[in-house]
């Protein structure tokens, strides 16, 4: 496990403030990590998790702040030029694939595979129920396959900084598991991961810090070493 003290940073998020039209949503948001970590952004629905990923890519009406990626400052940068970067990768909720087209088809379209991008047969050894399913289409995949198939797709760009979005809600408990594993292995391999997580402690063995968000503010940060003597207050902080 990474120590709480950061490593070189790879998002550095300040002041960050973000609107859908004339909704203000975000008030302020404040996050760091370091190239390799994994944080949880943890809130209730409405809080402003998804939003925050939004708004890195892009997504939003209007953004303020600073929203710095090894440095280089993208708060300025418009949704259509952040994408083909090839440094985020974006994982939303709605997963994204295209239904009409096979597994194999999904991974072999644009954008065109960047350095470090993963290979079919490393996407395969990753996600082992892929590659059963390569030939299906869309139209027929359960929804832990299409969630593995979106996650899957953005790992094919070469992107090393992950933005996903509530990767487990509504799968089968043995689904979860093997999402849990992946990101596991995408973290051993040195993955930058922003994790928004319904279910806590899918990530809570492997993430070094937790960002609890709250009427689109951080409230509070809980570190790794501090999760079992924090339990009764993120109880509190996730209950409806």
């Amino acid at each position: 496990m990474t120590t709480a003290t950061l490593t070189r940073p790879m998002l550095k998020i300040e002041n960050l403030h973000a609107w859908y039209g004339e909704s203000h949503v975000l008030h302020g948001i404040d996050i760091e990590l370091g190239e390799g970590q994994l944080i949880t952004l943890l809130g209730r629905n409405g809080a402003g998790r998804t939003t925050t990923l939004r708004a890195i890519m892009g997504m939003v009406s209007r953004r303020t702040g600073s929203i710095a990626i090894n440095g280089d400052e993208f708060i300025d940068k418009p949704a259509h030029r952040i994408a083909p970067l090839g440094r985020i990768g974006y994982c939303p909720e709605e997963r994204g694939i295209f239904a009409s087209l096979t597994v194999e088809e999904n991974l072999m379209l644009p954008p065109v595979v960047g350095e470090g991008g993963m290979s079919l047969s490393d996407i395969y050894g990753m996600f082992p129920n892929l590659r059963e399913v390569r030939r299906r289409m869309g139209t027929r995949l359960s929804g832990g396959e299409q969630q593995m198939l979106a996650i899957a797709r953005i790992l094919r760009t070469g992107a090393r900084l992950l933005l996903l979005d509530e990767i487990t809600e509504g799968l089968a408990p043995v689904i979860v598991k093997t999402l849990g594993e992946a990101i596991r292995r995408l973290k051993n391999q040195g993955y930058t991961i922003v994790l928004v997580e319904q279910n806590f402690r899918f990530a809570a063995e492997v993430a070094d810090r937790h960002y609890v968000i709250e009427h689109g503010r951080v409230i509070d940060t809980i570190e790794h070493a501090d999760v079992k003597t924090s339990m009764d207050k993120l109880n509190h902080y996730l209950s409806v």
